[in-house]
């Protein structure tokens, strides 16, 4: 299988630059499978669960909280608002965010697009939250 360029990075760090032969990511729009020669396309990132298959076949994953990918036939580029391993991941740290979007919703101080907004994130992150507990 052919292998790409790949790399996860967030504003902390680099947190991986390998050649790999398979990723999927959380895009906004529904997971997306990015493969070697894939159609170049920009595409935003939701809270959700990265799957790299490097090209020695190991895979590994990685939790990322918004951001965007930039994907050209020979490389994929993932910016991430926020990424960690997936081992590494604090629920408490989910949960206090998960908190805070609710209490962001309770204000009542905004626009219907802002709230709109807020409730799809809190969504998203309620869903990753119960994807990680297979962690």
């Amino acid at each position: 299988m052919a292998d790409f360029n790949f790399e996860l990075v967030s504003p902390e760090r680099l947190l991986l630059s390998e050649r790999v032969t398979e990723v999927v990511i959380p895009a906004s729009e529904g997971e997306m499978t990015v493969m070697a020669n894939h159609a170049p396309t920009m595409t935003t990132i939701k809270p959700g669960v990265v799957t790299v298959k490097a090209a020695d076949g190991k895979v590994s994953r990685y939790v990322v909280f918004g951001g965007f990918a930039d994907i050209l036939p020979t490389g994929c580029t993932l910016l991430a608002e926020s990424a960690v391993r997936a081992e590494e991941v604090d629920h408490a740290a989910i949960e206090k965010r998960i908190e805070a979007a609710k209490a962001e919703l309770e204000d009542g101080a905004h626009s219907d697009e802002h709230r709109t907004r807020v409730e799809t994130f809190l969504a998203e992150l309620t869903q990753l939250n119960g994807i990680l507990v297979a962690f």
